[in-house]
């Protein structure tokens, strides 16, 4: 029997560090920079065709509640289009266990949410030293929790940013008045049977809780209103299951545009498949990280 015994503790501790391993494999960055006295962490791509000699664009890449950086990477298919096109990627990491980001203020106050936002504030400031960063065409976007995030960066770092996009986001911020101070370019993806982050609002119909998402329509509308676009949106069809809204008499060239993906779940459309049992079917009519590049080039930051 104790033979027995110990043959199980071995194979437990060895799957136990098998585990342990393969989520170090998977979990991998490139980059750590210290901030608000803690040391976060990212993972850097820069294509092949970077030459110091020529700014290039900068896309920041958010991951999702319980995902990673590098499951943000494999996911979106950014890598590819920084070949493509010339530009640099960083999927900067969250913290606490699983990881998150603090996209919106907690019960016990602001001073997380703070401190995420000076994460990417400095991780900029950071790229922009050591790489030729054109500074009017850097980018933010992510998925779920991660597009929350990437919401609040809008509003927090406006002069920052030339537009942001999100795909399946956890909108949960509520802006000041005077946020986020110049109009933003904004493009969002959303599925109307998203198990996660409901379509319509409300709570999550997948998960036990209170939390009161908005709903994106509404949401998109409000950002039309902040940009000052005029009129309502402009409905055209991309495929059978997607559908666009496009505010675009928006100041300074803003717009905002909202693909709808009728029947899809909380994924990326044309990203790497999740499990349907979990988050629902992921859309290959369109290829959001493609269609966001195309419109992130529409629009490089201009002075107010």
């Amino acid at each position: 029997m104790n033979h027995i015994l110990r043959w199980l503790l071995l194979l437990l501790l060895f799957v136990d560090g098998f585990l342990v391993i393969r989520f170090y494999l998977h979990n991998r960055t490139n980059g750590r920079i210290l901030t608000s006295g803690r040391m976060r962490r990212y993972l850097l791509y820069v294509p092949d065709c970077y030459h110091p000699s020529r700014p290039a664009p900068l896309v920041v890449s958010l991951h999702g509640f319980v995902q990673w950086a590098a499951h943000q990477c494999s996911m979106t298919g950014w890598n590819t289009l920084a070949d493509e096109y010339g530009f640099l990627v960083v999927y900067p990491q969250g913290t606490r266990f699983p990881l998150r980001w603090h996209a919106q203020p907690s019960p016990e106050g602001t001073e997380k949410m703070e401190q995420d936002v000076r994460f990417i504030a400095d991780l900029l400031d950071q790229l922009c030293r050591t790489y030729a960063i054109d500074e009017d065409r850097i980018y933010v976007n992510g998925m779920s929790n991660g597009g929350g995030m990437a919401h609040l960066l809008a509003m927090k770092l406006p002069e920052r940013f030339a537009a942001v996009g999100g795909v399946a986001g956890a909108y949960l911020y509520q802006p000041a008045p005077d946020e986020p101070g110049r109009p933003m370019p904004v493009i969002a993806f959303h599925s109307t049977q998203d198990p996660i982050v409901p379509y319509i609002g409300g709570p999550a119909r997948a998960r036990r809780h209170s939390i009161a998402f908005p709903a994106i329509e509404a949401w998109a509308a409000e950002w039309a209103d902040r940009d000052g676009c005029a009129g309502s949106p402009e409905e055209t069809r991309l495929a059978d299951d997607v559908r666009a809204l496009r505010y675009s008499a928006c100041r300074e060239g803003a717009e905002v545009v909202l693909y709808i993906i009728e029947g899809g779940g909380h994924t990326w459309p044309g990203g790497a498949r999740l499990p349907v049992w979990l988050t629902g079917r992921t859309c290959t009519s369109v290829d959001a990280s493609r269609l966001m590049w195309d419109f992130f080039q529409w629009h490089p930051r201009t002075e107010s």
